[in-house]
């Protein structure tokens, strides 16, 4: 059985719609999926990036892809009353909900729907309190320690070479990407491919240009 683990941050429509199309592209495969959230933001100022919808042109095009694809898989995908917005409450709910802070398939499904299928500012005290009564938490979201694994979820996720979500990891590899989820499916199927240099060795190609910042 493969241990397969999902780093995600509600922030992004992309990893919406990849956790509802996680079970589609594993069916049939022996797996187990672990829910890790991280904070996309902590990702993006670590390797000294700015997120999509922070670069002009880049928003709009986010949004409008997400809602095409949403309407192609036929995925509820609504666009929340603000974006982006600050989503260390969602994030520590999640962690909050169980006691080793790896949120359980149905945590995870709540909290992506009442971000991107509820239309509603999800950053409004009301909504929040009302999801956490709905998920009932086993440990305060405010908790220091709840605040400090969510910190340290996502510096595991950097040391792990995660740089963006969705990021599925297995066996070491990451698959970044709604788009990468048809690789995934291909790795975990035993495709020779992902043992030839074509994958293994382009991490050794060298720099032709070393762009100032």
């Amino acid at each position: 059985m493969k241990q397969l683990t999902f780093y995600f941050d509600v922030l992004s429509p992309y990893a919406y719609l990849a956790f509802h199309q996680l079970p589609q592209v594993l069916q049939g495969l022996s797996y187990q999926v672990r829910y890790q959230p991280v904070l996309f933001g902590g990702l993006l100022q670590h390797h000294g990036q700015l997120g999509p919808v922070e670069v002009a042109g880049k928003r709009e095009w986010t949004y409008r892809q997400s809602l095409w694809l949403g309407r192609q898989l036929g995925i509820d995908l609504q666009l929340p009353a603000a974006h982006p917005f600050n989503p260390l409450p969602l994030l520590r709910l999640a962690i909050a909900t169980d006691a080793q802070g790896h949120p359980n398939r149905f945590v995870c499904d709540t909290l992506f729907k009442f971000v991107w299928a509820s239309g509603k500012n999800v950053s409004d005290p009301a909504h929040l309190a009302g999801l956490s009564a709905l998920l009932k938490p086993v440990r305060s979201p405010d908790a220091q320690d709840v605040k400090a694994q969510l910190r340290a979820f996502t510096e595991q996720a950097i040391a792990d070479g995660v740089f963006g979500v969705p990021s599925v990891q297995v066996d070491g590899e990451i698959f970044w990407g709604f788009d990468a989820l048809p690789m995934l499916r291909q790795y975990l199927e035993g495709d020779t491919w992902f043992k030839d240099r074509a994958w293994t060795q382009v991490g050794k190609l060298p720099l032709g240009i070393v762009r100032k910042r």
